[in-house]
């Protein structure tokens, strides 16, 4: 049986087709498209089918928003997707809509240990729940509830709950954000890319200070993001490092929250584009400390297994995965 596959973001939208044999994966074909060029998923997919040599029976994507009934929003696109209309016009069997984070939650299981990078060894609950968060364009969050000797993922929008401070910095952030956003502030609005650069932005009115003009012309003429990242990890911009260390002190916290509330004992998997970039600044001590700092509650999170996703189709993997068990289960 032959699936596609896609893993559908704010900045680009990853499609593959997999051979599935039982519940192995073999890779056909795949290709990247911007997310920001192309008016809808149809469009996308679409141009993509058209360039195959072979049909393809069944379909699942994983889509950066919320899904209901087989129909979603994007949260950082104008997209709206819907998997009945896409079966009836795109000449696929079955469609299947999940959450991105749910998509990646399913792609664990096909990971080898080479995959993944170790934050904290812990000491894992066999029958534990787990979970996974994931900061790009924006962040993501889902859980993992153990039955029996498996994982069942599920869907959360813990991404869009509310910011909260620890420290006088971050209370200060606070205002910052308050007044950017009209009100409302997430924890996506500090932790992904686009958090990274509200930090900066913020760390430059606090510590009133301008960034460098090099800066400047490098965000403008690229990722804001990514020239903010990599100017503070090579430590050429003293403000660029403090966001940055911001940043993965912040990741680290919210992480913990998660955890928390799923009661994770199975394992945190730190997922998204973000992390391997940062993966030597994940590795320092900060991002642990922030994750473990839950007062009486410190002693279970130092318990608790953290590990960064190394390998960047998990999330395709997940939707074939997904397709398949659906598929085999009679939908």
């Amino acid at each position: 049986m032959k699936i596609l596959a896609g893993d559908i973001g704010g900045t680009k939208t990853s499609l593959a087709v997999f051979e599935a044999d039982g519940t192995h994966l073999e890779t056909l074909d795949s290709e990247k498209f911007s997310s920001q060029e192309h008016g809808s998923l149809d469009d996308i997919v679409r141009q993509y089918l058209n360039g195959l040599s072979f049909d393809c029976e069944t379909a699942c994507f994983g889509i950066a928003g919320p899904v209901r009934s087989g129909k979603a929003r994007t949260t950082n696109l104008p997209w709206e997707v819907d998997a009945q209309h896409m079966t009836e016009n795109l000449g696929f069997r079955q469609v299947f809509l999940i959450n991105d984070l749910e998509a990646n939650a399913w792609g664990i299981s096909a990971l080898d240990e080479s995959d993944l990078s170790i934050l904290n060894e812990g000491k894992p609950s066999s029958g534990g729940n787990a979970c996974i968060i994931s900061a790009g364009t924006g962040l993501g969050e889902a859980g993992m509830y153990r039955d029996g000797s498996l994982f069942r993922p599920f869907a959360s929008e813990g991404g869009h709950s509310d910011f909260s401070p620890g420290s006088e910095l971050e209370i200060e952030l606070l205002r910052f954000l308050r007044r950017r956003f009209d009100g409302h502030v997430s924890w996506e609005r500090t932790v992904s890319g686009p958090g990274l650069v509200n930090l900066h932005d913020f760390l430059c009115e606090f510590r009133k200070t301008d960034p460098p003009g090099w800066l400047v012309k490098q965000m403008r003429q690229g990722d804001p993001a990514a020239s903010i990242s990599v100017a503070g990890q090579s430590g050429r911009c003293p403000v660029c490092l403090e966001a940055l260390e911001l940043f993965i002190h912040l990741y680290g916290a919210e992480a913990g929250n998660l955890a928390l509330k799923i009661m994770a004992t199975g394992g945190v998997y730190i997922g998204g584009g973000i992390a391997p970039k940062v993966l030597s600044k994940l590795k320092e001590p900060a991002f642990m400390q922030a994750f473990s700092d839950k007062g009486r509650m410190a002693h279970l999170m130092r318990d608790i297994p953290v590990r960064v996703i190394l390998n960047d189709r998990t999330a395709l993997y997940g939707p074939a995965l997904y397709a398949l068990k659906r598929t085999v289960a009679g939908g």
